[in-house]
């Protein structure tokens, strides 16, 4: 008996975990390159212990071939992606901000590596983007996307075909919001550029002999820093709204 039931249970274990390490590896500031590849994996098998009880009876039955086993683990596999690309997606929304407030003070010639993008990019980019990761983590939503991926069993159920259309397109809606997110963030910054650069538009008229440049650009980033001060912590909240919206919106269950 012990010995028909344990390819079953082996087989169920790696299709859970299939789908829960694949979707692990990009969930941010879980899978990010800083992160040894030893703690994502410690964390993937840790959570599929943990939901393995509470999904194993949506889970098909093993199998019989080694080529429909292997395309129901790669079926596991690209929803998994599809959980944790969503996250990716909507901190992108943080970069874009980052950078379009560089560009409007001044600050984009300041560049860091950004460890969340694997890139260089801007300082305040970099800033942006990992104040939202530690305020996921300290407003608790990083349990919402550990739910979602619960839940994704009911979405999705395992041994269905992935509907990999509706995740194109699901991906593609994402990239225009978090696009428009971000600069509905920057956009006190981009009005604070348009009037600073017409009032330095009007002062070179009034003022034709007035050095504007090395003028201008110590006030613009002294005027932005203290726009930072002001108005990030506001920005910020505008993403953790947007993040739990679209996380409940896509991944909660029926």
């Amino acid at each position: 008996m012990l010995g028909q039931m344990l390819p079953a249970e082996i087989f169920a274990f790696i299709l859970v975990f299939s789908r829960i390490g694949s979707a692990v590896m990009l969930l941010p500031g879980i899978g990010e390159n800083y992160v040894f590849s030893r703690i994502r994996l410690s964390l993937a098998l840790a959570l599929t212990l943990i939901m393995y009880p509470l999904v194993r009876d949506s889970l098909p039955v093993m199998p019989i071939s080694a080529v429909a086993l292997f395309v129901l683990i790669i079926g596991e596999v690209i929803i998994g992606l599809f959980i944790g690309g969503i996250s990716r997606l909507l901190i992108s929304s943080l970069h874009v901000g980052g950078v379009v407030i560089a560009f409007q003070s001044s600050l984009a010639f300041a560049q860091t590596v950004d460890p969340n993008q694997g890139t260089q990019g801007a300082v305040l980019a970099a800033l942006m983007t990992i104040s939202g990761v530690v305020l996921i983590f300290v407003s608790g939503l990083h349990m919402l996307l550990f739910a979602g991926i619960r839940d994704s069993y009911e979405l999705f159920p395992a041994g269905q075909p992935p509907p990999v259309s509706d995740f194109a397109q699901t991906a593609v809606e994402l990239v225009s919001s978090s696009f428009k997110v971000g600069v509905q963030m920057a956009a006190p910054f981009i009005v604070y550029g348009l009037v600073f650069y017409i009032g330095l538009g009007v002062l070179q008229r009034l003022v034709p002999q007035v050095q504007l440049f090395f003028i201008a650009m110590p006030a613009q980033m002294l005027m932005a820093f203290l726009m930072i001060t002001l108005v990030l912590s506001s920005s910020l909240i505008v993403f953790l709204n947007y993040f739990e919206a679209n996380v409940v919106r896509l991944l909660a269950g029926p």
